[in-house]
């Protein structure tokens, strides 16, 4: 074992995180950037000095390298999956990354886009441009039902229940199916990429909901841009991205209902600590809500 090189076991790492744990393909290409960020430095390191001292070693090549501290996180979160696998596979007899430590994670709150900023994204898409048309529904769906990025590439047509206005995400985070509501404006713009979606198909063209000029389903890389460039055409000043688009929706759906658990199923989310931090409703709509339901905080009106 001791003389075993530790980036032999690379390749059977991540047949393992796709085939077995079934990671979505970027919680895969993170494991695979990090450890690569790793190993690339350590290439002929050996199963033996994959050790707590070694761990500590990437941890402060990380902070000289001003890496932030998510990316540490996620760095330290990489490996020691990885070192945990070596001790599944019996190549490790303990996993070094249990007894290190990351610094402490800095808490950023998401940002979303506020109602207005939707409407006017969502509304004012030029749809006479078929690939915009495309765009907007894509842009629709997401904000309709919360979906992940690799939720909406992997869609098929059969997935989309036009007669209960019901979506069926296969292939959600962790390998978990569901079956969340659509709105009636989603299912319309749908249709109408449906009605234009022929144009494109070329032989061997799967079932994909959406795809490209190419016939082809989308990346994640593609829909990433052409949301980042919906976003600019329609004179949003912010950074738009598909996480957006589903953060907005979690915002949203609890500012007005209040019920993290329904938000919780309809996001997909396994653990309701997930679902919380979704919960930065502002202090106006909180005041709003505590004058309103609390016994001892309700108001009489002016006279």
């Amino acid at each position: 074992m001791s003389q075993a090189l530790v980036v032999d076991y690379l390749d059977a790492f991540y047949n393992y995180l796709n085939n077995e744990k079934r990671l979505s393909e970027n919680s895969l290409d993170a494991y695979r950037r990090q450890l690569t960020a790793i190993f690339s430095k350590h290439p002929k390191l050996k199963l033996s000095q994959l050790d707590v001292q070694f761990v500590r070693l990437i941890l402060s090549q990380a902070k000289l390298a001003q890496l932030k501290s998510a990316s540490i996180h996620l760095r330290l979160s990489a490996l020691r999956s990885f070192c945990q696998y070596l001790v599944k596979k019996e190549a490790l007899p303990l996993n070094p990354a249990d007894a290190v430590s990351a610094p402490k994670k800095d808490k950023r709150l998401p940002k979303n886009l506020d109602v207005d900023q939707v409407n006017q994204l969502l509304d004012n898409s030029n749809n006479e441009v078929a690939l915009n048309l495309r765009d907007n529904a894509m842009l629709e769906l997401l904000y309709s039902s919360g979906l992940r990025l690799s939720e909406l590439i992997n869609a098929d047509i059969k997935h989309v229940k036009f007669d209960t206005k019901t979506f069926e995400v296969k292939f959600g985070k962790g390998g978990n199916d569901r079956v969340v509501p659509v709105t009636q404006t989603a299912l319309d713009k749908i249709s109408d990429w449906l009605a234009i979606r022929p144009n494109y198909i070329k032989p061997n063209t799967d079932q994909a909901l959406f795809i490209s000029t190419r016939g082809s389903r989308l990346s994640a890389r593609y829909v990433r841009e052409r949301i980042r460039q919906a976003g600019v055409k329609t004179g949003l000043n912010v950074h738009l991205n598909p996480h957006k688009m589903r953060h907005s929706f979690a915002t949203h759906m609890l500012e007005s209902s209040q019920d993290l658990r329904a938000v919780q199923e309809l996001l997909g989310h396994q653990n309701l600590s997930t679902t919380q931090i979704y919960t930065h409703l502002d202090f106006e709509h909180l005041a709003k809500v505590y004058d309103q339901a609390h016994p001892r905080a309700k108001r009489k009106s002016d006279k």
